[in-house]
């Protein structure tokens, strides 16, 4: 094929120009993403119920719906929370679960569970994760002039018109899906009845009530006939508005009197359960999201150019975007485009420096983009989108590329020295390393393939990676042995002779006396390799394990629960306390304090006294030295306090769940909730925090619980309608909404309230009429105790329990566990087990492990088979346990450690480092097979292939430097899996060269002792 090929430039290059044009139209294509397109496996249930505490929430809805959920399949983890009011369960699935008929099947669970839960509880929510669901941005609207304190009236004009025309306008753009919003101000109308008539007994709340709802009928339409013409007659008695409201006649001791003579009423802000400020100023959030189909890029462009139109069209409004989303898609894309850029470029310069002619490495320059346009070409006929697990890919693959097109010109340019023809020297150069190369080829895809059958999420994220290098390799090796010798015939067909005279470089003379050396210490070496497999136990034992890499962030979420029932007014205070002690201030502050009005929030629901911060800073110290501000304020100020910092949400953390603390101790009682079952947990706390002073990361979290107890017998005595108690009480607290109205596209309610400034005045002042129109003191009728309950319950597949999280290294979690078991070894109350990331990391470390021996089967089969022996791969794959040392003691030195990227690292390392040795192997099972002696064909073996070896082995590891620079996401994720493959290659070039040849010279020496 060759030899036909080479005589057919025309044809061959006319083809490779079809194939790049193609590329290159593909290309603009194909779709840009931060991550792979894939299915994020979780299912969130949310349960509402304002009525109903966290215990009773818990008891009656949540313990239901979780046995119900137990039936679903597919479920590797579920985890539900309860607060007061509110709940929800979040189910995570195995990855390759069909999302679309999970969803069903838990929506079927849910209906089937509303047959067991209390009739007041609306159907739960179910909602499906959606990369799609993440917001691209956060633009946040407020005024230029901070508002004066205790104006609202402003920002309720301000709320209204960033719903009513930014909303809208935005939601124009055809990229946009939705425009979800919180921190909004929205009106009531507040009814206060005078006292004095409601505690004579002239008026009550019921009455008022009762006439509100007589003056706020719609009696339809009517439709009658006058001669030959027909009209519509409507009957309309609706209240439509503050005046409408204050005519309304009500019966006064038989008198008839308008609202407002005994009443007070006015339009006022609703009371707020929580807010948003940005920059410490009060704020409008609008959390932008794309249509899924929609490109990144362009919704980017139509955003900037619509921001800057509404700063000139509302110069008094203050736009700015925050949590970019498209930032860290451009920053992680841009440094691997300039990893990819800088690794081809230093390998392309090595290649001058060993190659010493200036045509070759053109050639190899050549073949570089011309191997990466068609892997894209591919990419877009595979369905891949360009992100940074396929981009880290091919870079990757560069490394590799470059090595069969160094290998190819080496191989014709010895042919060449050997006083070959140069038709001959390209058809039998390229023929002779066509076996050898595939078999590299294959050595190297074989590793990546048992990585798609991890589990969970990180299976499917590197199955992109895996089939971006298939596909750069498959594309590189039919580059280097079908255009390649074509160009070289081109290059070189005026030059064709060669200097049989020419010199070998310095280099060479250095090999063959240290080959020379290691062949005559043959023990030394072999201890010296031993001694090194035994160092790679150490350090392996030494490095630390993760899921992930560490990876910088110049942005944080600060969660603060104050651990006290304090209102959203000094939840707020105290956030403005907090930030006054910043010796910088951050690029910017976004704080969501309380309930937040999201729509698509599919997490727990906060109180008034929590509170998230998002801090952006201008680089990753910077946030360091503000965390701990923050945290030394806290601590000092607020010792009670809870609060944690985490990442920012973003795609990869949807997809595989936010960090868990190390260690995660879940204690479980037998009858939670039951008396003494807080103190219970109080002890526990309080032990766990004696036992490891300075690394509990959470607090026993509870909230006090004032209780109005009724006594059913004086009710009855005094006959007294529960309704019109409860109705009495909902006014009195302020939450008596009657009906509502719609006012210019907004619907707001009515509701009667009063002045009251504490329970204890309610309880004293507050009267009930009976059914004898007597006025019955509301403290006859209730008992008010005091009590303490938790803030939130959590529970899982197994039921509930009190998590404490723990923050200790995974040398210590033998200890650790040991510790807690004997903790409530002699309390019969509680049960412990345990969960966190140390658990998960080992899970993922056994995974890997047999992962590593999969690929090595593979890579033994596949050996076996090209050598037909079953002794020559087992030479080749000693090579592994020695490169070991190489990389763990790269990734030591530069503070990296065990996680799926370095792991993949030395999968990859170990494919790539053993083509050297199949090379080697291959060219002296050659020389001997004709004619040459062992020793001899060990020599000259190994000065045919020191120089691909050494050029191969350095353009991957210079294709690999550039990510040890490089900052961002892509280039930070991929730093230990480069750490590893450099520190394996180094290790591993030198296993090639000396120790490899050594093993095979000892191999076949003994085969002819024995045959002699």
């Amino acid at each position: 094929m060759v030899k036909f090929l080479i005589h057919r430039p025309i044809a061959v290059t006319m083809a490779f120009l079809a194939l790049l044009l193609i590329g290159i139209a593909t290309t603009t294509s194909l779709p840009v993403s931060l991550m792979p397109d894939i299915d994020i496996p979780v299912v969130s249930i949310r349960v509402s119920s304002s009525e109903m505490p966290a215990r009773q929430l818990e008891n009656t809805v949540v313990k239901t719906l979780r046995s119900q959920l137990k039936e679903v399949n597919h479920v590797e983890e579920m985890r539900s929370e309860a607060r007061d009011g509110t709940a929800w369960v979040e189910l995570r699935f195995r990855h390759g679960t069909p999302i679309d008929l999970a969803s069903v099947e838990v929506n079927e669970k849910v209906d089937k569970a509303m047959n067991s839960f209390p009739e007041n509880i609306r159907r739960p929510e179910v909602i499906r994760a959606s990369a799609s669901d993440i917001p691209v941005f956060y633009l946040m609207v407020n005024r230029k002039k901070e508002l004066e304190s205790g104006n609202t009236k402003e920002f309720l004009q301000l709320s209204n018109f960033a719903s009513q025309v930014i909303r809208k306008r935005l939601e124009q753009l055809p990229e946009v899906a939705l425009v979800d919003m919180s921190g909004l101000q929205y009106p009531e109308i507040k009814i206060l009845p005078n006292n004095a008539y409601l505690q004579s007994g002239a008026f009550s709340v019921a009455a008022l009530e009762q006439a509100l709802q007589e003056n706020n009928i719609d009696l339809g339409r009517l439709l009658i006939r006058d001669g030959q013409y027909q009209y519509n007659i409507r009957f309309n008695t609706r209240l439509r508005d503050v005046s409408d409201i204050s005519k309304v006649p009500v019966n006064l001791n038989g008198k008839v009197v308008r609202l407002e003579e005994i009443a007070e009423i006015n339009m006022q802000p609703q009371r707020l359960q929580g807010n948003i400020k940005f920059n410490a100023q009060n704020a409008v959030s609008m959390a932008v999201i794309k249509q899924s189909d929609a490109k990144m890029a362009e919704l980017k462009k139509e955003l900037e150019f619509l921001v800057e139109r509404f700063r000139e069209d509302y110069p008094d409004l203050e736009f700015s975007v925050t949590r970019d989303q498209s930032k860290l898609l451009e920053y992680s894309i841009n440094n691997l485009g300039q990893s990819l850029l800088f690794g081809g470029l230093l390998a392309f310069l090595a290649m001058f420096l060993f190659l010493r002619e200036k045509r070759a490495p053109w050639l190899i320059g050549v073949s570089i983009p011309v191997s990466l346009i068609i892997a894209l070409l591919f990419f877009y006929l595979a369905g891949l989108s360009i992100n940074i697990i396929s981009l880290s890919g091919l870079v990757l693959g560069v490394g590799m590329m470059i090595d069969n097109s160094i290998i190819v010109i080496d191989n014709i340019t010895q042919h060449r020295q050997r006083h070959s023809l140069l038709d001959r020297a390209c058809n039998e150069g390229t023929n002779e390393i066509i076996r050898p190369l595939i078999s590299s080829v294959l050595t190297t895809c074989a590793v990546f393939i048992p990585l798609i059958f991890m589990k969970g999420m990180s299976g499917a994220l590197f199955f992109d990676q895996a089939i971006a290098v298939t596909i750069g390799l498959t594309v590189s090796l039919v580059v280097s042995i079908t255009l390649l010798p074509t160009l070289y015939r081109i290059f070189y067909k005026k030059h064709a002779d060669v200097d049989p005279k020419a010199t070998y470089p310095v280099y060479y003379s250095w090999y063959e006396k240290g080959l020379k050396f290691v062949l005559r210490h043959q023990l030394l070496t072999l201890v010296l390799v031993i001694g090194m497999i035994g160092t790679a136990v150490v350090l392996y034992k030494a490095l630390t394990v993760s899921r992930f890499p560490d990876v910088s962030q110049d942005e944080a979420v600060l969660k603060i629960d104050w651990n006290e029932p304090v209102t959203l007014e000094e939840n707020n205070h105290r956030v403005t306390k907090l930030l006054a002690v910043l010796s910088e201030w951050p690029e910017y502050v976004v704080e969501e304090a309380g309930k937040q009005q999201y729509l698509l929030n599919t997490g727990e629901e906060a109180g008034t006294s929590e509170t998230r911060l998002y801090i952006k800073t201008t680089s990753p110290s910077r946030l360091h030295l503000l965390s701990e501000e923050f945290s030394n304020y806290l601590e000092n100020n607020y010792p009670e306090s809870n609060f944690a910092f985490s990442e920012t949400d973003n795609l990869f953390n949807l997809a595989f769940g936010k960090t868990d603390a190390p260690l995660i101790v879940k204690f479980a009682h037998f009858n939670p909730g039951e008396e003494g079952y807080i103190d219970g947990l109080a002890e526990l706390q309080e032990k766990t925090e004696t036992a490891f002073p300075g690394r509990v990361q959470s607090k026993l979290i509870t909230r006090n619980l004032i209780l109005l107890e009724t006594d059913p017998e004086k009710l009855m005595y005094y006959q007294v309608d529960n309704d019109d108690l409860y109705r009495e009480i909902k006014s009195a607290f302020n939450v008596n909404t009657v009906f509502t109205i719609n006012d210019n596209n907004m619907f707001v309610p009515v509701s009667i309230g009063n002045n009251y400034a504490s329970v204890y005045d309610i309880v004293q002042n507050i009267t009930i009429q009976n059914a004898n129109n007597e006025k019955i003191p509301l403290s006859g009728l209730v008992k008010v105790s005091s009590g303490a309950g938790l803030k939130a319950i959590v529970a899982g597949k197994d039921g509930e329990y009190f998590p404490v999280l723990l923050n200790i290294k995974d040398k210590e979690f033998k200890e650790a566990t040991a510790t807690f078991k004997n903790m409530v070894n002699n309390d019969d109350r509680f049960e412990v087990s345990f969960g966190g990331e140390i658990i998960a990391d080992k899970g993922m470390l056994k995974e890997l492990l047999v992962i590593i021996g999969v690929s090595l089967l593979l890579l033994y089969f596949i050996l076996a088979a090209q050598f037909e022996s079953f002794v020559l791969p087992v030479i080749v794959l000693l090579e592994v346990p020695i490169d070991l040392f190489g990389a763990f003691l790269f990734l030591m030195a530069f503070g990296a450690g065990i996680n799926i990227m370095s792991a993949i690292g030395i999968i990859v390392m170990t494919g790539i480092i053993i083509n050297d040795s199949i090379l080697k192997i291959d060219t002296i099972n050659k020389l001997m097979d004709s004619g040459f002696s062992l020793l001899r064909a060990v020599f000259e073996a190994g000065k045919r292939r020191l120089k691909p070896i050494i050029m191969t082995s350095l353009t991957t590891i210079l294709a690999m430097l550039p990510f040890l620079f490089q900052k961002g996401m892509g280039a930070e994720l991929q730093k230990p899996l480069a750490l590893a493959i450099i520190g394996g290659m180094t290790i591993g070039t030198l296993v090639s060269l000396y120790f490899i040849p050594l093993m095979y010279y000892l191999l076949k020496k003994k085969k002819e002792a024995v045959r002699s």
